[in-house]
């Protein structure tokens, strides 16, 4: 078992992406009419009112003792009161959806780090950052909008849904995520689902910038 100093990188970008994406759903909230977040002292980039024991500390640390060449955790999930939202059944969608595109938005910022970072010398630690920074939230976001409770995108599923379908996945929640990780650990769904999105969005986000992202997945 081998400890890749690099992942001492790729933890303060991994921390930074999940608590964005968690503030973002909690500040599209407050501007759609749900203080909740903010109350409870959550809007902030603060790691500390985010961290979830077992995602944000004991699964990441496991990944990184191990040598892992990924990380893999999240945050705890923000407050929302959705009956304290102006237009609930819009604003929900609005509330899920700010989170993915939070992600997608540091994806760009990462990426026009990576193309100005220098591959050598004192700053090159930056450009392995910048790196990491587009696969993660990438890999953030799009993993978020698949439409399985309770995953961000479930919620713009259920918008088109009737009343008694919603229902329905809503109870199916508490085994959404198992069905999640099956789904994401079968070849063929993954590929179709993760996997190749992913690859085209990495290429896609490095590729608006002229770097090459050749074998960084």
């Amino acid at each position: 078992m081998r400890f890749d100093p690099q992942i001492l990188l790729i933890f303060p970008v991994f921390v930074l992406s999940i608590v964005v994406h968690e503030c973002a759903h909690g500040l599209m909230a407050l501007w759609n009419g749900d203080t909740t977040a903010r109350d409870r002292g959550r809007l902030t980039l603060n790691p500390l009112p985010h961290v979830d024991p077992i995602g944000s500390l004991l699964l990441p640390g496991i990944l990184m003792v191990s040598g892992s060449p990924f990380l893999f955790g999240w945050a705890k999930p923000i407050p929302v009161d959705w009956s304290r939202l102006r237009n609930p059944r819009n604003d929900q969608v609005k509330v899920a959806l700010a989170g993915p595109a939070s992600n997608a938005l540091l994806a760009l910022l990462f990426a026009a780090l990576a193309a100005v970072a220098p591959s050598h010398g004192f700053f090159a630690p930056l450009k392995v950052m910048g790196l990491a920074g587009v696969v993660w939230n990438c890999a953030l976001g799009l993993f978020n909008l698949i439409p399985i409770p309770p995953l961000d995108g479930s919620w713009l599923l259920m918008r088109f849904l009737p009343l008694k379908h919603i229902i329905a996945l809503q109870q199916f929640r508490m085994l959404g995520f198992v069905a999640v990780m099956l789904l994401m650990n079968w070849g063929p769904a993954s590929k179709l689902l993760f996997v190749t999105p992913l690859r085209a969005a990495v290429r896609g986000c490095l590729g608006l910038f002229g770097v090459n992202g050749e074998g960084l997945l």
